[in-house]
């Protein structure tokens, strides 16, 4: 990028703050100390702003006309220019949060707002205007966001919903270097992304002691109570959904379902019903990314398991006010509703324990090792819903995914994870967000997609093989090829391949299934539920 040349630099400084002040981020009359405070985090000392404007005439200011991404690219070039910004994308982005962080209200004025709006307005209000807030300050990523793609496949277990992560930044490799050269022997802080301490932190690159941490100055935690216990609200910068939140112990400690975690589950929905909130299982393999913070993960969308079909209902002789249904779904999914708040979670924690100690060996599930090992666990997700099963009604919802870890020979990474056929597509773990019916598939399926898509068009099949691109697609490209190659076009290629695409996360959630849909797991299904 050129030099900033001054008029361009002072003209967008006093744009930024003219958006800001127009999405509530900051007052109108403090048009000064916010320039002079930008330029101090750029390295600069001039230029000077317009009189006029200083004194607060935004008149010409369109907000149509302005690019957040662009405004503050300039912005940062200048940093860079100044050397106060490493010329590297992290360095780049820990000046970007910095100016935005100072642009934003302290962390207790969005407390104080949210609560004050949740008091007289509503928890949908203040979880609209934090959302809001998050975006229009630069947190919440939405132009990375836009970059994803997403489609819906049709299947035998409904529409699932995919999406190809785009929206986080790949690593520059001059600080992959840097993290290899970097002495990270001390103490680490903050613990990890997910502890409150990130709230304003600057962040740091890959060489620093401790090694690359993202800057968090931009970031605002609603404080909330659940269990008992401070926790935070934010959402994510990166959303998979609408308004993808994260709810985090103040606690750095590890991941735990339990009555504690159902308790703090009950209560996040009572404190904002118009969201679900669920966490991963709490074991690996099974587990999320981050198994070292207590954290769970929300927000307003309603996932294909929410709508999946009901193919039995039950009973527990403990829990009258309890209804329980099996859901036709890949995973094994028990799902049990009541208007009775401490029914339900009695019921949900005696379902819980009982799995736990669920050995079935007839469809390979071993609770315990000999040595004590545990194998077994669940996926909670939790909501209000109403007598039809929409969002926000007066009764409790709860789905309990049925987990366990266990690995054999044939199956290294997991008996009940996506197996070897299906690596070429997924090989992480199967958390909360794809349990419930989205994938996150990762960026290299673009260029490789589309190798495989000019290979099938120009019907050169042995050459999939050969391309590093397309190798391991090459025997599930083949396959295709021999069933719709008659149908490939140029325009519907790529389509095709979305299609099957999604049909192989099908497969994948059916790995993760602990009751497979053939007659011997639905009578192993049949025996658990008959235990509770």
């Amino acid at each position: 990028m050129a030099v900033v040349d001054a008029t361009v630099l002072r003209n967008t400084i006093q744009a930024l703050i003219d958006y800001a002040v127009l999405h509530g981020l900051e007052l109108e009359n403090d048009h000064a100390w916010s320039y002079n405070i930008v330029l101090e985090c750029i390295g600069a000392t001039g230029p000077a702003p317009d009189t006029a404007w200083v004194l607060g005439d935004s008149s010409s200011f369109a907000d149509t006309d302005f690019d957040l991404d662009d405004a503050l690219a300039t912005i940062v070039q200048q940093s860079v220019e100044n050397g106060v910004a490493d010329d590297t994308a992290s360095g780049r982005d820990r000046i970007a949060c910095r100016v935005m962080g100072i642009l934003m209200p302290k962390p207790s004025q969005v407390a104080a707002e949210f609560k004050r709006l949740a008091a007289k307005q509503g928890a949908q209000a203040a979880t609209d205007w934090f959302y809001r807030l998050c975006c229009d300050a630069g947190y919440v990523r939405r132009s990375a966001i836009a970059r994803n793609i997403k489609w819906t496949t049709a299947t035998g277990w409904g529409d699932l919903e995919i999406t190809i992560n785009l929206s986080k930044p790949e690593k520059d490799p001059r600080e992959i270097a840097a993290a290899g050269a970097a002495q990270n022997d001390g103490e680490k802080y903050p613990a990890c992304q997910l502890c409150i301490e990130n709230e304003g932190y600057p962040g740091r690159g890959a060489s620093a002691a401790g090694g690359a941490h993202p800057a968090r100055q931009n970031l605002r935690i609603i404080p909330i109570e659940l269990g008992g216990e401070r926790w935070g609200l934010q959402y994510s910068p990166y959303a998979y959904f609408n308004e993808h939140c994260i709810a985090m112990s103040s606690q750095h400690r590890p991941m735990h379902i339990d009555r504690a975690a159902l308790t703090c589950l009950l209560d996040f929905v009572d404190t904002v019903p118009g969201y679900f909130i669920g966490s991963n299982a709490d074991l690996p393999i099974v587990g999320g990314s981050i198994l070292s913070h207590d954290h769970f993960q929300g927000g307003a969308h309603e996932f294909p398991m929410m709508r999946a079909e009901v193919t039995q209902i039950f009973s527990m002789d403990a829990f009258p006010e309890v209804a329980g249904a099996v859901l036709h779904w890949p995973l094994s999914v028990l799902r049990l509703r009541s208007a009775n708040r401490q029914a339900l979670f009695e019921a949900a924690v005696h379902v819980i324990d009982s799995w736990r100690a669920w050995s079935d060996e007839t469809v390979g599930i071993i609770a315990h090792d000999p040595d004590g090992t545990r194998h077994n666990t669940v996926t909670p997700v939790v909501r209000h819903v109403d007598e039809d099963g929409n969002v926000g009604g007066r009764s409790y919802e709860v789905y309990l995914a049925l987990r366990c870890n266990i690995t054999s020979k044939q199956h290294p990474l997991g008996v009940f994870h996506p197996h070897a056929e299906y690596h070429h597509i997924k090989k992480e773990n199967i958390g909360l967000i794809e349990v419930m019916g989205l994938a996150i598939l990762p960026p290299r399926l673009v260029p490789e997609l589309n190798a495989v898509k000019e290979h099938l068009l120009t019907g050169d099949i042995a050459g999939l093989a050969t391309d590093e691109l397309s190798a391991s697609h090459a025997a599930w490209a083949e396959e295709i090829y021999k069933r719709r190659g008659d149908e490939l076009t140029e325009e519907n290629a790529l389509g095709i391949l979305h299609e099957e695409v999604g049909s192989v996360f099908g497969h994948v959630l059916e790995d993760a299934g602990v009751f497979k849909w053939d007659e011997a797991g639905r009578a192993a299904c049949q025996r658990f539920v008959e235990s509770l």
